[in-house]
């Protein structure tokens, strides 16, 4: 299953488009390729879909979306939710 995950934006690389994002506590790189002309900061929370940044999203349902998305994690059992978290980038099926 593939998901946009709400990340926090925690550094910025103008020269290469892209930014650091906190996944629930995974840091990872992810491109702003994809962002119309809406300006993105650090502390932005945003979705996060294979490897890109699709758009900005507000805190409150930002932590909401992350409350459930912990919900379904604690069902899982350590293995399966450490790889779902670090391989959300993966999304089957996309080229």
């Amino acid at each position: 299953m593939c998901l946009s995950i709400p990340s926090k934006v925690v550094r910025i690389d103008k020269e290469n488009n892209m930014a650091t994002v906190d996944t629930m506590g995974i840091e990872r790189e992810a491109s702003l390729d994809l962002m119309s002309d809406e300006e993105v900061k650090v502390g932005d929370f945003v979705l996060l879909h294979i490897g890109f940044i699709m758009n900005k999203i507000d805190e409150e349902s930002a932590l909401a979306s992350l409350e459930t998305y912990r919900e379904i994690l604690q069902a899982m059992d350590d293995e399966e939710r450490a790889r779902t978290i670090e391989e959300s980038d993966n999304c089957p099926g996309v080229v």
